[in-house]
């Protein structure tokens, strides 16, 4: 499950989106403009020390776009270029923010998402001691129903899209642009992630992937 908390964040995750999403090799819309969230789901870290979410937004009439994000206390170790920026929230402190596709947590937290079924977190608060469940603003679902993986270190990340993120136990592909090009045929071994929101009934693929 996923604590969330009813605090101020400066600059806001859409603010730190406004300038960096632009930039990416795989983002197509217009050069500037106020990011729109269109929806979100969140994974959890079983460490309990990263914050998981995906974020779907789009700039203006652009498409919409998928960007895993984790949130950090600290920066993470040679990941400079994944990097999205720095925020502070009210309640956590300083957060580092970086794109989900370099971060090792994430992969791993994908992997097992996907190919267990479990899908995503459950989203709550905690107001005066008592827990309230927040609804998703969107769904997913999963084809997988096999055991945890044990998801070995980020070998590579080739930044595209589909994003493909080599372990050494699984390939992850996630895609950026919804609808885009679409996930590759990963064969009867791969496992996939879809996705529904508001104004999209039909599953999207948003990320498949395939055991080594």
């Amino acid at each position: 499950m996923a604590l969330l908390h009813q605090a101020e964040i400066r600059p806001t995750k859409l603010e730190l989106l406004a300038g960096w999403l632009p930039g990416r090799r795989w983002y197509s819309g217009p050069a500037a403009g106020e990011p729109v969230r269109v929806a979100a789901y969140r994974f959890d870290d079983p460490a309990g020390a990263v914050g998981i979410e995906t974020i779907l937004v789009r700039l203006d009439a652009g498409p919409v776009h998928q960007v895993p994000l984790t949130y950090r206390d600290a920066p993470l170790a040679d990941a400079d270029e994944w990097l999205v920026g720095t925020t502070h929230h009210s309640v956590l402190g300083p957060r580092w923010v970086y794109d989900g596709c370099g971060d090792p947590v994430y992969a791993a937290a994908l992997a097992a998402a996907i190919l267990t079924g479990s899908g995503q977190a459950q989203e709550y608060f905690e107001i005066d001691g008592v827990r309230e469940i927040r609804e998703p603003s969107m769904t997913v679902a999963t084809t997988g129903s096999v055991g945890a993986p044990v998801v070995g270190p980020v070998r590579q990340v080739v930044d595209g899209d589909p994003t493909r993120i080599g372990t050494d136990t699984v390939d992850l592909l996630v895609a950026r642009r919804l609808p885009g090009d679409g996930l590759p045929d990963g064969g009867p071994a791969a496992a996939t992630l879809t996705g529904r929101w508001p104004g999209q009934s039909t599953p999207m693929p948003l990320a498949s992937v395939r055991p080594r």
